[in-house]
């Protein structure tokens, strides 16, 4: 080997030393960064737990909030959250799945589709509270929906549409061209790709994101806040047009009193909306994984 050969290697190795060395100081970093995160977030759930479990029993489960922390309960919280949650599935996976569809499989490619593709990734990252101002001057003044279940979940599924445009076009993209191609070659029409094919292999993905969007619904409060949603309700819903309230809301407006029990019930009902979003994420694992193992080859 030349010096020049040798002069060269060095220099290679030294930068290769270098790269070795700073990794490792990167995957250091980041270790404790994950672990502080850990930290904060495990201490947060045990003081939570700790005053919230002394609350949590049947009674607070089935009855109505009250202004004797004793008698307060998440009932209509519980029922209202329910509710928002299926009418919000009701009116945004139909369209933020046909949506994905059309733009994925269906719409010309050029600028146009490449505008509206920047602009369901710009709503995306809009905070909550803007979908709450749009909610409360389009549902609740223009519509004259006023502060209704209906209003709530139309704005909630305002929320979460791009989430659910974009979850399933990357569940869309990710299946191989070829089965398209193939499908084609045998004479399927472009709907029969899609529903024969395409969807039931991207359904893991499509499903996941769906229940993950509407796991965000469920936690949002300022969306709520600004359409007006009710802090006290002792009665549940009996139609759309009726008024409402949420966990995330029960647990806004007691955190807001004065008396430490009151502290105490926000726990509880914080640890009832952890379980619920717990079940939620976990039942998008378990689906991913059975449509995994059953989708089409």
């Amino acid at each position: 080997m030349t010096e020049v050969q040798q002069a060269v290697a060095a220099r290679f190795d030294l930068r290769l030393e270098r790269r070795r060395r700073l990794g490792q100081i990167l995957a250091v970093v980041l270790f404790f960064s994950t672990l502080f995160g850990l930290l904060v977030l495990t201490s947060l759930m045990v003081d939570v737990v700790r005053k919230g479990a002394p609350w949590l029993d049947w009674q607070f489960l089935t009855s109505y909030p009250s202004r004797n922390p004793e008698e307060a309960g998440i009932k209509s919280a519980i029922v209202g959250s329910f509710w928002m949650m299926l009418l919000t599935a009701l009116f945004s996976v139909p369209i933020g799945v046909g949506a994905a569809v059309y733009l994925e499989e269906y719409a010309p490619r050029g600028w146009f589709l490449r505008l509206i593709q920047l602009n369901i990734a710009n709503l995306a990252g809009i905070p909550s509270v803007i979908y709450g101002i749009l909610g409360l001057g389009l549902f609740v003044r223009f519509f004259a929906l006023g502060r209704s279940l209906l209003a709530g979940a139309l704005t909630m599924s305002l929320l979460v549409l791009p989430i659910i445009v974009i979850s399933t076009q990357e569940a869309l993209r990710a299946v191989p061209q070829g089965i398209r191609e193939s499908a084609y070659a045998l004479g399927a029409t472009r709907w029969q790709v899609v529903s024969s094919h395409l969807l039931p292999i991207a359904a893991p993905g499509i499903l996941t994101g769906i229940i993950l969007a509407l796991s965000r619904a469920v936690g949002e409060t300022a969306p709520l806040v600004m359409i007006g949603a009710l802090t006290f309700i002792a009665f549940l819903p009996e139609s759309l047009l009726d008024p409402f309230t949420v966990l995330p809301i029960q647990i806004f407006n007691w955190t807001a009193r004065p008396q430490e029990e009151f502290r105490g019930l926000a726990a509880a009902a914080i640890i009832v909306l952890m379980v619920f979003l717990f079940l939620m994420n976990l039942s998008a694992i378990l689906l991913r994984n059975y449509y995994e193992r059953h989708r089409p080859h």
